[in-house]
């Protein structure tokens, strides 16, 4: 309808959840406890460090000093 407000719907779902609720525990069912997940620690990380994953990094600009030298040399040829 226009105008009127949708019902949320998860309402319909814990609604039926909270039957569903009732009915098991109204029948005499009662809850049972799980044995939880056993959390293993990460393993330490290697000290081993292989060649190719090593950043490149980049060279050095040239300092100004070297620009005016490579231009005389340059200008020589």
């Amino acid at each position: 309808m226009i105008g009127v407000p949708m019902p949320h719907p998860k309402d319909a779902v814990t609604a039926h959840l909270n039957q569903k609720l009732e009915q098991f525990f109204g029948a005499g069912g009662k809850p049972q406890a799980e044995p939880s997940v056993e959390m293993k620690p990460r393993p330490g990380r290697s000290d081993k460090i292989d060649p190719d994953t090593i950043l490149k990094r980049r060279r050095p600009s040239p300092t100004q000093a070297e620009r005016i030298a490579l231009r005389r040399i340059t200008e020589e040829l």
